[in-house]
């Protein structure tokens, strides 16, 4: 079982990334997918999961540390997809703020759904990848 994220890098405040999760070794699309944050000093934190088929996304208030379930990808710095037919998911990442600096990680479960892999990480059998270092800076 694998997951490597990739995109991350240095940006400036205001600018974008596109995070990518590829997948393999398990069967991705039955797996809910999570992408988390951990900034030094702080711990790691869920910042949008989506389901297996990918209809429900479910994404954390970043300002007053809500969760909150969402159908679309309106009005929101942080979106998370997948594409199921490629093993991937993406976390896209819009006016980025110095307090985004972070190792960001995804995660898979295909035992949780989307809310509980957010709010609580993966179970027993979901598991971890790599991370990726994002740093918003002038």
């Amino acid at each position: 079982f694998q997951l490597q994220a990739s995109g991350g890098g240095l940006v400036l405040p205001g600018g974008s990334l596109r995070l990518s999760c590829a997948a393999s070794g398990f069967r991705f699309g039955d797996s809910a997918l999570g992408w988390f944050r951990q900034a030094p000093g702080k711990e790691r934190e869920g910042i949008g999961c989506i389901s297996p088929g990918g209809s429900v996304t479910y994404y954390k208030d970043l300002l007053e540390g809500r969760f909150t379930v969402s159908r679309d990808n309106a009005d929101r710095r942080f979106n998370v997809s997948r594409d199921n037919a490629a093993d991937a998911a993406y976390l896209q990442m819009d006016n980025l703020k110095p307090e985004d600096t972070a190792v960001y990680y995804c995660a898979a479960d295909p035992q949780r759904i989307s809310s509980e892999l957010c709010e609580r990480g993966p179970s027993g059998l979901g598991f971890w990848g790599q991370g990726t270092q994002v740093t918003v800076s002038s």
